[in-house]
């Protein structure tokens, strides 16, 4: 048995009946739907056609029908056609995000709502590792005779800072002039490079190389701690609003993951270029997210860095919208922290 045109208007249509309305969907209302034409009859034998391919699942004797984890996938893969958000939507969208001034986490914390808000699921966003990004700024500031601030600006606008030592009678100057030369040097290096200028500066400097040995180390530990990348979540909470959460249990195990860092890492950490992925039900690794879906898409920091972005919601997702607002924001995001 294959599908065939008919069966694979009647799948859609109940697919999108069901996102709609969390209710199991009967034939009579399959047939009042505008472009169908087919009568219930025949709607209730494409139906045990549907069933029996694995495609649809009957709660109970006497109820409708409703999607299969295997439905969802052909859904999204075949039958989906992704529309694009309103030109005003997409400006409140962006509205939200500029804020004059704001700090790189906070932009992404922002994101995170837009996305949350505007899907009413729950929104993941991994940041760049530190280690991936590059440097676009160096600068110690005095603090006192013996101790200075030595503050790493990367090109994603993210800023570290450490305390340095520095020798006696060094002038504020000749620190700006480190300072610049250090920039300099360092701009639009990776970490791997970074060791390598240091190295060559050492060797080649006969003035101030225990502050450059210093500012050196102090720059490999900030770069480097970045590993674990930060994980930014929005609108949690919004899950427990769908019936699908109404059970005590599912609600705690999906909470736990949200609540951690590790788990949504691998969870959304994983998407490449800007292509939209899409994991549905079991297809999740986590076992607590099997009766989830879980779409993900990268954002770009300049040519180099990379973040990803996830929603997350039920399988009965709105998968359009869904997907039309991550691949914007995806956009969005990675214009804005390139523009920084």
């Amino acid at each position: 048995m294959t599908l065939n045109d008919r069966k694979y208007l009647i799948l859609q249509t109940i697919i999108d009946d069901y996102i709609s309305t969390a209710i199991p969907v009967g034939s009579r209302t399959i047939s009042r739907k505008s472009g169908v034409g087919f009568s219930p009859a025949t709607i209730r034998n494409e139906m045990s056609d549907l069933e029996e391919l694995g495609y649809l699942a009957q709660p109970h004797t006497s109820a409708g029908r409703v999607p299969s984890y295997k439905a969802y996938r052909l859904y999204v893969d075949r039958l989906l056609k992704v529309a694009k958000l309103p030109t005003e939507e997409k400006e409140r969208m962006q509205e939200h995000l500029q804020t004059r001034g704001a700090q790189v986490e906070a932009i992404i914390q922002r994101a995170a709502s837009v996305i949350s808000d505007a899907t009413q699921y729950a929104s993941v966003i991994v940041t760049p590792k530190l280690s991936t990004l590059r440097i676009k700024h160096v600068q110690i500031v005095p603090v006192t005779d013996d101790m200075a601030l030595l503050i790493i600006v990367t090109n994603a606008g993210i800023v570290r800072d450490a305390t340095i030592t520095i020798p006696p009678g060094m002038t504020p100057d000749i620190l700006y002039s480190i300072s610049r030369m250090l920039t300099e040097q360092l701009a639009d290096k990776p970490i791997e490079q970074v060791r390598q200028v240091f190295a060559e500066l050492l060797r080649d400097m006969s003035q101030n190389r225990r502050l450059i040995a210093e500012a050196m180390q102090v720059i490999e530990d900030k770069m480097e701690e970045g590993d674990a990348s930060e994980v930014v979540v929005g609108g949690s909470s919004n899950l427990l609003n769908y019936p699908e959460y109404s059970d005590v249990e599912k609600a705690r195990n999906f909470l736990a993951v949200m609540e951690s860092k590790d788990m949504l890492r691998k969870l959304v950490g994983g998407a490449s270029g800007m292509e939209v992925t899409i994991r549905i039900g079991p297809e999740n690794d986590i076992p607590q997210m099997r009766d989830c879906s879980v779409i993900t898409a990268s954002y770009r920091v300049s040519d180099h860095s990379m973040g990803t972005m996830g929603i997350i919601g039920p399988t009965r997702m709105n998968y359009n919208r869904a997907i039309s607002v991550l691949q914007y924001m995806g956009r969005a995001l990675s214009e804005l922290l390139s523009d920084r």
